[in-house]
Formats: C-alpha cells, sequence, structure tokens
C-alpha cells in the first residue's frame, strides 16, 4: 500500500484499524464531497487528508 495513494476503502480500512473510532468508506466519500483533496486518480494522500482534517477541525472549532 502506498499512502501516497490508497483507494478510499482501503484509506478507511487502514484508518480504523489505526483509531479507536470507526472510519468507514462513506465518512471518508463526505469528507470528499465536503472538500477534502483527492489524487488526480480518485486516490487519497493520507498526509493530505490528515491535513485537510485538521484544518476542518480548527475551523468548526472557530479558529
Amino acid at each position: 500500500m502506498n499512502p501516497a495513494a490508497l483507494a478510499v476503502a482501503d484509506a478507511a480500512r487502514l484508518l480504523a484499524k489505526a483509531s479507536s473510532e470507526p472510519v468507514t468508506e462513506a465518512m471518508i466519500r463526505g469528507d470528499i464531497d465536503d472538500g477534502a483533496p483527492t489524487n488526480p486518480d480518485g486516490t487519497v494522500n493520507l498526509v493530505h487528508y490528515a491535513a485537510w482534517l485538521a484544518m476542518k477541525t480548527r475551523e468548526d472549532a472557530g479558529g
């Protein structure tokens, strides 16, 4: 697996294993619909996705 180019399903499985919270393909697709970055081929770069999540969390917290 290449963490810079994961299929959404693979990203969900990997993140679910690494997290104490559930992570599903539908959750990641929802984030993509909300503007999370993807590679031109539709794969997910985990570093870019994590940075987007951090930015989104900060925005949602009012910062």
